[in-house]
């Protein structure tokens, strides 16, 4: 066949081809992205005191616990958000205690004869509330009464 019967379209195709494998090359390269190290795991503050700080503050506050089942729970004063939010179910053994640390309380927290000033909340037994109000002792209130001509 004569060259000029020979198409001329795959000569353009090739050089089309080749200006764009030029243009690629000629782009600017990133060098390639190493994967990121890991986070350094974070510190974690505890909420919870030691332990022997509530051994400590149980031994000085804990003759008021109402035990069943050598079973009792109370409550601990957090100084930072001043309140009673520490919450220990505390296990009598042998003359030893022991302390494992609970997210709510599950008796109510016995209230008569305590001290407003004591860093330790002790609670009470149902059956204890109970047989309590049924002779006749009722805990008192704490809102203020109404007077009869309507005054607080």
């Amino acid at each position: 066949m004569p060259r000029s019967r020979l198409s001329k379209t795959p000569s353009w195709i090739t050089l089309g081809f080749v200006l764009g494998v030029l243009f690629m090359l000629s782009l600017p390269h990133d060098a390639p992205k190493k994967p990121a190290a890991p986070p350094e795991p974070a510190l974690v503050r505890l909420e919870r005191p030691k332990l022997t700080e509530v051994e400590a503050v149980f031994a000085e506050w804990g003759d008021r616990a109402v035990w069943e089942h050598d079973l009792t729970e109370v409550a601990l004063w957090d100084t930072e958000k001043r309140s009673y939010t520490i919450f220990y179910e505390v296990l009598r053994r042998e003359g030893q205690y022991y302390f494992r640390s609970i997210p709510r309380l599950t008796r109510p927290i016995l209230e008569r004869g305590t001290d407003p000033q004591a860093p330790l909340l002790v609670t009470e037994t149902e059956k204890t509330r109970r047989e309590w109000i049924e002779r006749g002792r009722y805990e008192p209130r704490t809102e203020p009464q109404e007077t009869p001509d309507g005054r607080r």
